[in-house]
């Protein structure tokens, strides 16, 4: 319980709050926002989060590894109209810093362009022939073996 008030505010202490007519009362949050630190380095935490970012190298590929890719380009263009399965793991580099990452993605191949030197796949997926590091399925188990 108060004790009354006999000093300079007795008059007002027990005065209902004031409550504008013409504005709604803010919200709790919006009257917690005004007491925010201010932020004066714009952009500071989206380019730290962005140089904490981890890449992976590109990784060069063994004189036999390369002759094994390309058998197996050879053999799928060769199965085109099946539009064989495979799984094909390759490199997508970063458009921000140097680098990338390794990625694996399943499909079907639709075509192979060879002008643009290009594995299409029936999604429309497209993968440079530079940025495949290695190409798996039924199709190519026996010729895997082989090498």
């Amino acid at each position: 319980m108060r004790e009354p008030c006999n000093g300079k505010y007795a008059e007002i202490i027990n005065l209902p709050h004031y409550q504008s007519k013409k504005r709604p009362a803010m919200s709790n949050y919006d009257r917690a926002a005004q007491f925010s630190p201010f932020a004066a380095l714009t952009g500071y935490e989206a380019a730290v989060a962005e140089a904490g970012r981890l890449t992976d190298e590109r990784l060069e590929l063994s004189e036999e590894r390369a002759q094994l890719l390309d058998s197996c380009l050879e053999l799928i263009k060769e199965h085109l109209a099946e539009q064989p399965a495979i799984s094909i793991t390759y490199f997508q580099p970063d458009s921000q810093k140097s680098g990338g990452q390794y990625l694996c993605l399943s499909g079907r191949v639709k075509r192979i362009a060879e002008a643009e030197r290009r594995l299409i796949l029936t999604d429309g997926t497209e993968i440079p022939f530079a940025d495949i590091f290695n190409l798996e399925g039924q199709l190519l188990e026996r010729l895997q073996n082989t090498f």
